[in-house]
């Protein structure tokens, strides 16, 4: 008699940002302050959530002046629902907010 499974499929929702200025390390942590746990050590850099996932994709240097250069993180945001990923940014953007003084 053959055995059947089904599976759950889940749709995700996703989202990429672009972070400037901000330690590579850094937006790793956040992750990890957000409760998602690192995957991997290598890119893209993966931590995993309740019911989300954050991605840091690449990592580059942006020139804007012979001295002046910052450098360019790329992020994705994937989440179950578009509430909780609208929640997961918005966490996120919380911890990369910097105020100049």
């Amino acid at each position: 008699m053959p055995c059947f499974h089904q599976l759950q499929v889940v749709e995700m929702l996703s989202r990429e940002l672009e972070f400037r200025g901000i330690n590579r390390h850094h937006l790793g942590m956040y992750f990890e302050e957000l409760g998602g746990k690192s995957e991997n050590s290598s890119f893209p850099f993966i931590y995993k959530g309740d019911g989300w996932s954050g991605e840091i994709l690449s990592e580059d240097e942006l020139e804007f002046t012979k001295v002046f250069k910052v450098n360019a993180v790329h992020i994705r945001f994937t989440a179950e629902t578009e509430s909780k990923l609208e929640e997961l940014i918005k966490l996120y953007r919380h911890k990369t907010t910097r105020v100049g003084g």
